[in-house]
């Protein structure tokens, strides 16, 4: 199995099959598998190979049976580690959950695009994808603490390469890592007195009856995901990672139909906002977003501080890391570090997973340069000057040991793992209860193995 197609395993009971896989819902469903109290539904794995077609993975021709039995092992594991009382709190999930947010609107380039796909907003999907979220978890602790002391030597790690046949060894695209160090300077005073007073004007405007809130905000909002739809967005107040502290506040303390002052955001700019009902924690809004403009006076104070930070980095006073932490205002670094990351976390990347302005910067780096600084636009449309830093580029080639080691010794642990966790599957497949539709196991004789019922199908 390829592992692109086992990346998109972890789309099953995500996001992926409840948003696009909204119009493939009326296919005739049933129940096909039963583990312990849990089910799993045709359409289920009917929308994970959809979905999966659509994001243009390589699927094998197994692909519905490969999923079906990657399903029984994700129920079987969080049963499993309930049994074993595994701790999970809320908390981790609610943390989870909106890690995953920010990765789906990221993928589809606005909160509106994804509530637009999915056709839902983010808090119904949230609380529908929350149970399949703690499943996930709860399968992914039970598998660590399984396979959690299998480890590789180097001659295991040879002994896997040698097995594959030279003529399927993959070939490798090039490679890179690429961190940067940001700072986002702030407009000066007295451009942000004329934002605020401008927007001072807006509400003044919109209370008086000379325009609607809607209209001005297609008008004048820089706020993408919202500029189209006049404004509108739901909130909930527990969802401090999607929005500014200062919105919420400001958003929950206002009545209905009530527009309050000109709020100022550090991350985004200044609000104008409008609350039209409340229910609850829920609250549907209208807002303004107003980016205050950064001027070449601003950028030319931060390319100052960075030319300051490079000489330190250069001169080995401190690492780039370190620097990033330290002195950089993207807020990513703090949780993910300064590097680019690929989909599963990995600081290696190609080249179709950076920005334009910094695949420009890169192109005439060599490893282990650091760019001076130059001026870039965030996804926020905030302007900033960074740093590049190119730490390591492979050139395209066959997948070999002395390029790829850690590469090949993943695969071999991997490999390793998955033999323990089938010992481990062995014993306890038995100890549920687990019902397969006959259907599903003659098309997938692979599943009669996780078989411990005949009745009820």
């Amino acid at each position: 199995m390829n592992r692109s197609f086992l990346t998109a395993l972890g789309l099953l009971f995500t996001f992926i099959a409840t948003a696009q896989g909204q119009a493939h819902k009326a296919v005739a469903d049933k129940i096909i598998g039963v583990v312990g109290d849990r089910i799993i539904l045709q359409s289920d794995i009917q929308n994970a190979v959809s979905d999966a077609m659509r994001n243009g993975e390589k699927l094998p021709d197994n692909a519905p049976c490969i999923i079906m039995e990657h399903a029984l092992l994700q129920k079987i594991l969080a049963l499993q580690a309930e049994r074993d009382s595994i701790p999970l709190t809320d908390e981790d999930v609610e943390a989870n959950m909106d890690l995953k947010v920010r990765n789906w609107i990221s993928q589809f380039g606005s909160q509106a695009a994804l509530e637009e796909v999915a056709g839902k907003t983010v808090y119904q999907l949230k609380d529908d994808q929350r149970p399949f979220i703690k499943e996930q978890m709860l399968s992914e602790k039970m598998r660590s603490k399984v396979v959690n002391d299998v480890h590789i030597t180097p001659t295991e790690v040879k002994s896997y390469f040698d097995k594959i046949p030279k003529d399927s060894l993959p070939f490798l695209e090039s490679e890179l890592e690429v961190g940067q160090i940001a700072i986002l300077p702030p407009a000066s005073k007295d451009v942000e007195d004329y934002i605020y007073n401008e927007m001072l004007g807006y509400k003044k405007q919109i209370e008086s009856g000379a325009t609607t809130f809607e209209n001005l905000a297609k008008r004048v909002s820089e706020d993408p995901g919202s500029r189209e739809r006049g404004g509108s967005y739901e909130v909930n107040r527990s969802d401090k990672s999607t929005w500014d502290p200062v919105f919420l506040s400001t958003a929950f303390r206002l009545k209905a139909g009530e527009i309050a002052l000109p709020v100022k955001s550090n991350r985004f700019g200044y609000f104008l906002i409008q609350q039209v009902s409340r229910r609850g924690d829920v609250a549907k809004i209208k807002m303004i977003l107003r980016i205050p403009p950064v001027t070449e006076n601003e950028l030319a104070v931060a390319r100052k501080q960075l030319d300051s930070v490079r000489a330190e980095v250069e001169e080995k006073k401190i690492s780039f890391k370190d620097a990033a932490y330290k002195y950089s205002d993207d807020e990513n670094v703090k949780n993910y570090g300064p590097f680019v990351l690929n989909r599963d976390g990995s600081t290696y990347v190609t080249i179709d997973a950076l920005d334009k302005d910094m695949v420009n910067t890169i192109k005439d780096m060599k490893v282990g340069d650091i760019s001076k600084p130059v001026a870039f636009t965030n996804d926020q449309g905030k302007k900033g000057v960074r740093l590049v830093y190119l730490k390591s580029k492979t050139a395209p080639h066959r997948l070999n040991l002395v390029d790829d080691y850690s590469k090949i010794a993943d695969l071999a642990l991997e490999q390793k793992k998955g033999e323990v966790l089938d010992k481990w599957l062995t014993k306890k497949i038995p100890t549920y209860y687990i019902l397969l539709d006959k259907e599903a196991t003659q098309e997938c004789p692979n599943l009669s193995k996780y078989q411990t019922s005949t009745k009820g199908f």
